[in-house]
């Protein structure tokens, strides 16, 4: 490890105490840590403060943690909420840094190559490094991450090793410190500085590290470092001075010279071996297709030591044996750290899930020689393989699965609210009531008009998006202010409906899975399921009390579960939710506790970072009126009398600013607005040149 940071103690602060069941369950949590039990689950209702009780676990038992969670939306909110609790520690972000992705893929079937493309998040890519960066220089780390984790991401032995340090008063000899940089895959630039960039000139090199959003300026006058200054990337604003810089590898993937030789070679010869195989069988099309791709991918890594897609030689680089797993973030942790993954219920699924496809996958490449056999050891971990390298692991859900259950040591039970709200009342309404249809959108029409008159809100749970889309159709024909929302929903529009929901601006929202982030809105007092004995995925009895958990956070919840005959999801889910209500109901008695619905800021986040949509003029224009959100925007400022150099600065601020609050979605908005208003600047700078 490191000496680039004094590691301190795991810090908690917070406002409040630990109350109502709280103090219990973190007790046996950190008993359980303590006396080494390998797996133990905290099993919390929606609302019961999860994350603050593994807060108060972290900060009792000092271990390194790493958080998992199964979407990047879920772990960027459990992310800032960690930061808020430990703001003197280190708490980080390890996601997927693919904005959009397509793996290479073969279909033997039509004859048809999909080549890899991928679309990289330069915000999530800087997050990654530092979250590594952290692990490996200090113990008082916080990683949040999605299933990205069990995926290859380099030795971190390599990773460190290539660490250049810089300080002030050491011999600056530009050659040695510039072969440094480029070994490091860092590029050398004569104009913009950017992330993972160096420029030179005379004495004075500039470096912005991968991790970090500002430069390091080292002067080298008279041969030795005089000052190391830091500058913020956008502004160019001093940030004061250090004595020193680490700069650690623009990629996680990095081999020294002679481990890169002895990778080649052993390349080599299993495509020499690959090639008698093809040979052999008379497939001469996938011997020439495997020849002429790796070759190339081989002179490319001699040349400038990185290749498009070098993760598929990781096992030569790495050192690894045939089959053995590749390293992943989890090599990156000391031995003795904590793993927490929350919603284990789904998170587990997933791990479990993400071999297989990639299995799949590479052997239709490997076959018809895309790739060497070696590609197939880069992989995801197995869930076997992820269990196994994990020390202690603690499952946090409100409906954890068969699996949590058999494994733990212990059940750490967290119902209480301190906040006193109880689980919503049941009701099941019968679609068909004393022998006649009564139907289940009349019902629910008129409940949600009652809920609209008290200023509340109503969401609706559907089967399909065809369904969703129906019945919001029909809603609004009855005068019902209602929209939809489902993944077909784009970023920006999606982000308006829900602030427009929590604003009252409509009353109704359908669709098909509303438990996703983002959607805890405490003005919701009454969830309406449709087709609620409808046995299946989106209706077994997990599903069910992850969705009634949608009105918990409202005095007045009810859920409404249209149905005609009970099933045994149903009766499950039922029953625990009534278990939990009379939990919840005595300790609000003993202690005279009077529930009240959680008051909830609604924050603009499209206002915050200058994106809007619907009327407002900097909509994005459709194309047959000519015009991008870009241009309108330029139009607007300019207008304004800014200059088109402060515009651009101000939209990189604002990405940043998204990025820094986790709001990716509106940051790789913000981002492509930035790159079509640099584009229009190029173009109004050519026509607006006054000839001679």
């Amino acid at each position: 490890m490191l000496g680039k940071k004094e590691s301190q103690k795991f810090k908690l602060v917070a406002p409040y105490k630990p109350a109502g069941d709280q103090p219990e369950a973190i007790a046996a949590l950190v008993t359980g840590v303590e006396r080494g039990d390998r797996m133990q689950t905290l099993l919390g209702a929606t609302g019961t403060g999860k994350t603050f009780t593994i807060a108060e676990v972290i900060e009792r038992t000092q271990k390194p943690t790493l958080v998992m969670a199964h979407n990047k939306t879920l772990a960027a909110q459990l992310c800032n909420e960690f930061r808020e609790f430990f703001p003197n520690n280190a708490v980080e972000y390890f996601v997927s840094y693919y904005d959009y992705y397509q793996p290479e893929a073969y279909m033997p079937g039509t004859d048809t190559y999909i080549e890899k493309e991928a679309m990289i998040n330069q915000e999530i890519d800087r997050l990654r490094h530092a979250a590594t960066q952290a692990l490996l220089t200090r113990r008082d780390v916080i990683i949040v991450s999605s299933v990205s984790c069990i995926y290859g991401l380099g030795s971190p032995k390599n990773y460190l090793s290539g660490v250049l340090q810089l300080s002030v008063n050491d011999a600056f000899d530009r050659t040695t410190i510039l072969k440094k940089l480029i070994s490091l895959q860092f590029t050398r630039t004569t104009v913009e500085l950017a992330r993972g960039t160096f420029r030179l000139r005379g004495e004075i090199l500039d470096i912005v590290p991968i991790e970090e959003g500002r430069i390091y300026r080292i002067d080298g006058s008279g041969g030795k470092i005089k000052t190391i200054e830091l500058f913020d990337i956008v502004s160019r604003k001093s940030e004061g001075r250090s004595n020193d810089a680490w700069i650690f590898p623009a990629k996680h993937y990095l081999a020294d010279k002679d481990a890169t030789e002895r990778a080649l070679t052993q390349i080599l010869y299993e495509l020499e071996e690959r090639l008698k195989f093809f040979e052999k069988n008379g497939d001469i099309i996938s011997a020439d297709r495997l020849r002429r791709r790796t070759r190339y991918d081989i002179t490319m890594i001699k040349e400038i030591g990185y290749v498009n897609g070098v993760e598929n030689y990781s096992r030569y680089f790495d050192g690894r044996a045939p089959g053995e797993p590749p390293f992943t973030l989890l090599d990156y942790f000391p031995d003795d750290y904590l793993t927490v993954i929350d919603e284990s219920h789904v998170t587990l699924p997933q791990v479990g899930a993400m071999s297989g496809g990639d299995s799949a996958r590479k052997k239709s490449l490997i076959d018809h020689g895309f790739r060497l056999p070696s590609a197939g050891d880069n992989r995801p971990l197995t869930g076997d393989e992820f269990l196994a390298r994990t020390k202690q692991v603690i499952f946090v859900s409100a409906t954890p699965a068969e699996f949590e259950r058999k494994k733990s040591s212990q059940i750490a039970e967290q119902i209480i609210r301190p906040t006193g709200l109880v689980d919503p009342v049941i009701i099941i309404q019968p679609v068909t009531a004393k022998g006649e249809y009564r139907g289940q959108v009349q019902d629910l029409i008129e409940r949600a008009v009652e809920r609209a008159k008290r200023d509340e809100r109503v969401m609706v749970t559907t089967l399909t998006k065809k369904m969703a889309e129906d019945l919001t159709d029909y809603l609004k024909d009855k005068k019902v202010k209602v929209k939809y929302l489902h993944s077909d929903i784009d970023t920006i529009e999606r982000i308006q409906i829900l602030g427009d929901f929590r604003r009252g601006l409509f009353d109704v929202l359908v669709g098909v899975n509303l438990l996703r982030e983002g959607l805890d809105v405490p003005e919701v007092s009454l969830v309406a399921i449709l087709d609620a004995d409808k046995e299946g995925f989106l209706r077994s009895d997990t599903a069910l009390i992850q969705t009634i958990g949608r009105a918990a956070r409202n005095a007045a919840g009810q859920v409404v579960l249209y149905a005609d005959h009970m099933t045994g999801s149903l009766e499950r889910a039922i029953g625990e939710t009534e278990r939990r209500r009379t939990i919840q109901t005595a300790y609000n008695v003993k202690h005279g506790i009077t529930p009240q619905t959680i008051k909830k800021a609604v924050r603009d986040l499209l206002k915050d970072f200058g994106l809007t949509s619907g009327k407002n003029p900097r909509a994005k224009k459709s194309s047959a009126d000519g015009g991008t959100s870009a241009t309108v925007a330029l139009d607007l400022a300019m207008e304004a009398g800014k200059p088109l150099d402060q515009i651009i600065r101000e939209k990189e601020s604002q990405m940043r600013s998204a990025s820094k609050e986790l709001q990716f979605e509106l940051a790789a908005i913000l981002r492509d607005e930035l790159v079509a208003l640099k584009k229009e600047l190029k173009k109004r700078s050519k026509t607006d040149t006054i000839p001679i």
